[in-house]
């Protein structure tokens, strides 16, 4: 039996595909808004959230799928064997499905919000007395900003912005046709607020439009009108190949990209007036290029994600209705003490985002003020917009310092930002690099340098997350800041590769991929294997976000067999399929999502009680794998070992809201009589009772320190 599996690995059943399995993981988020046990509001930001998630797969993921289908490239997928036509098939009906449950959410959540005293209202409900102030936002800051665009012989038809809500307009005079479409500016707010009586009311925005559009076309009747919102591709390729300049080579793909194919229409179809409505519909998918399964008939307000602007504008009225404010605590070990010191006698380990960021972000800043610091050296992928990172850089190399930044021009959909971060950078006196051809960065490192008492010492940082101090608040991440030697050399070894020509280094500790951490990791579980044969204790858990690695999972199929128990703790995308008898039945898959968005990747082997423990910026996925310069880095010290295994047996523990993947590859929630366990809750108490410790600590000292002050003031007096 064991043997017939074994030369099985291939078949299809065992597998799920890559994109199915991901509007699996979207499904969840959207659970989350059918959590009660979610403040109201909250649960109206995943219901946005799910629109984003779903905006960019398509964007990316369906768009891919769609080149390859028009090109006649039936190139399979490694795991179910579909042809992109397949592919985009199941994607349909997976995500038509997704979309149903979504909007049957949002009218449930919205009634619920009525009887919180919010009303989401269209523009024929708003009280008498308000219509004369929306017809003066309207006038006022809404006209101004629309473009009727028409269509005719002289006015082809219009290239649709992405992800914008548009109005299609049929008109008529006398005899005379005409359809026109209006753009709704993105930058308009997406709700129009009001307050009576005590209550709440928002309006869309789009509809107060519709309602008031008629006078934009003097001398026409409309005769009828509905919305509709258009996603295009926005995975078109960069030609590295031979570039003398990479920064314009990105600056003309982000002015293509706005031009993609059309890949997704979505259509508001709550219009009363439907005649004539399957027509226009078929015009535009007629325009646009796309198939029957591209269109989405929507029951209700087109792109969820304004639900964020509805939340924001009622959030100061109702705080009950939100999380609970959470701020982190400064870790103990750095309470009197900067980070350099701390580190120079022991690795500093952080739990973002319980653990604040500002350490982080000081590490660069303190170290760009320092007469001691040499040299600074970081990869940047993602930063937030008005980046203290950057700003520190930037000191460094203006008060002299030697400063080599790399920064990830291809990191989609932040292209923009870093293009410019860039410019910054280079205008400041830092030496910049984009990474290596055909290669995306995604490393997360900082190495600091400073020459004290004529002895270089090199602090270096390495992480799961980005260098962003806005996505460090709501991202769960880790960190190591250590002072080892054997790790600064590797860093100094990997920074040069990135910078200069050499084949790739031989480190000591880290593991650099392209394939390293791929072909690393499946050797530990081949140890993990033969230390289970030899002493039965074998036991494989993993933490990350997506798996989709076929060797990968091969591998941990191979574990199962064995006896191997394996743990895997992923958030999104998992291809492999758990409790497969004589396959994968000693495997347990958990997804948990909650408030926090679980980034971080850890990799742990019992290894006989000789524990390897890493952490890494990547996922077992392939295009982490062969696709990109990834680090894993080991957990060298013993205390944050044991800290980082207790951290993930609360994560295995968690039967709140964690989910347990099945075989057939549905998810249900984990039940058991155990106490409730909600990982992130837990980990946010315990960095409450830090705070409430280290503030009892201080109290105390400084209560010592008065009564000595006392005692020396008495003695004076007699």
């Amino acid at each position: 039996m064991t043997t017939e599996i074994k030369k099985d690995y291939d078949n299809p059943k065992y597998y799920d595909n890559r994109e199915v399995s991901w509007l699996g993981f979207n499904y969840r988020v959207l659970q989350e808004a059918a959590d009660k046990r979610n403040p109201l509001l909250e649960r109206l930001g995943f219901l946005a959230i799910g629109s984003s998630n779903l905006d960019e797969f398509m964007m990316v993921r369906v768009a891919g799928l769609q080149d390859q289908h028009y090109l006649g490239e039936n190139i399979v997928d490694s795991k179910k064997q579909w042809t992109p036509d397949q592919q985009l098939d199941a994607i349909a009906e997976k995500n038509k499905e997704n979309v149903v449950y979504q909007y049957e959410l949002y009218d449930q959540v919205v009634a619920e919000c009525r009887d919180q005293g919010i009303y989401f209202i269209s523009i024929d409900q708003v009280h008498d007395e308000e219509q004369e102030n929306i017809k003066q936002f309207y006038n006022e800051s809404v006209f101004p900003t629309l473009t009727p665009l028409g269509v005719d012989a002289y006015r082809p038809f219009p290239n649709l912005n992405n992800k914008v809500l548009h109005l299609f307009v049929n008109l008529q005079r006398e005899d005379e046709q005409q359809i026109a479409i209006v753009p709704i500016p993105p930058l308009v707010n997406r709700y129009y607020h009001y307050q009576c009586k005590n209550k709440h009311f928002l309006v869309p925005v789009e509809e107060i439009i519709q309602y008031h559009i008629s006078g934009m076309f003097a001398g026409y009747t409309i005769t009828s009108s509905f919305f509709f919102r258009v996603t295009r591709n926005a995975d078109l390729d960069i030609h590295e190949e031979g570039a003398e300049d990479l920064l314009a080579v990105i600056e003309d793909y982000l002015i293509k990209r706005r031009n993609g194919r059309a890949v997704r229409l979505e259509v508001d179809i709550r219009s009363e007036d439907t005649d004539g409505l399957a027509h226009d519909i078929d015009y535009l998918m007629r325009q646009l290029d796309l198939e029957d399964r591209d269109l989405y008939l929507i029951d209700g307000p087109l792109d969820l994600t304004g639900l964020n602007a509805a939340r924001d504008a009622v959030e100061a009225y109702y705080p009950e209705l939100v999380f609970e404010k959470f701020s982190p605590v400064y870790p103990r070990e750095l309470q009197g003490s900067d980070v350099f010191k701390a580190s120079e006698h022991k690795d500093v380990f952080f739990h973002h985002p319980y653990d604040s960021f500002k350490p982080i972000v000081q590490f660069i800043a303190d170290a760009a003020n320092d007469p001691d610091t040499v040299a600074i050296k970081q990869t940047l992928y993602r930063v937030s917009n008005n980046s203290p990172i950057i700003h520190a850089l930037k000191t460094a190399a203006e008060h002299g310092k030697q400063v080599t930044v790399l920064v990830e021009l291809k990191a989609r959909f932040d292209e923009e930002n870093n293009v410019q971060w860039a410019k910054v950078l280079e205008e400041a006196g830092c030496h910049v690099i984009y990474g290596k051809t055909h290669l995306k960065t995604h490393s997360k490192i900082a190495m600091v340098m400073k020459q004290k008492n004529g002895k270089l010492t090199r602090y270096v940082h390495l992480g799961t997350g980005n260098y962003n101090d806005k996505t460090a608040r709501i991202y769960t991440d880790m960190g190591v800041i250590t002072t080892d030697e054997a790790i600064g050399q590797d860093a100094t070894d990997f920074f040069n590769y990135l910078s200069g020509y050499s084949d790739q280094p031989h480190y000591k500790h880290l593991h650099v991929s392209p394939f390293d951490i791929r072909d690393t990791y499946m050797e530990d579980i081949d140890q993990e294997i033969e230390q289970h044969k030899e002493h039965g204790n074998g036991h494989i858990i993993a933490k990350m976000n997506s798996l989709t690695s076929k060797p990968v999972i091969k591998k941990l199929y191979e574990a199962s067999q064995a006896g191997v128990k394996v743990d895997l703790i992923i958030r999104g995308i998992c291809c492999l399929n758990p409790g497969i008898p004589g396959l994968s039945d000693n495997i347990r898959v958990i997804s948990i999502v909650g408030r926090f968005l679980e980034h971080s990747r850890i990799y742990w082997f019992n290894n006989n009680g000789e524990e390897k423990l890493f952490l890494s910026s990547a996922d077992m996925m392939t295009r982490n794998m062969i696709k990109r310069v990834e680090i894993e880095f080991p957990i060298l010290d013993a205390n944050i070992r044991s800290e980082l295994k207790e951290i993930l047996k609360i994560y295995l523990d968690d039967n709140t809201k964690a989910r347990y993947k099945l075989p057939d590859s549905n998810y249900d929630y984990v039940t058991n009589d155990q106490a409730p366990v909600n990982a992130q809750m837990v980990f946010m108490a315990k960095a409450e009772a830090e705070k409430s410790s280290i503030r009892h600590a201080k109290q105390n000292s400084e209560n010592w320190f008065s009564r000595i002050q006392n005692r020396i003031l008495q003695r004076r007096r007699k």
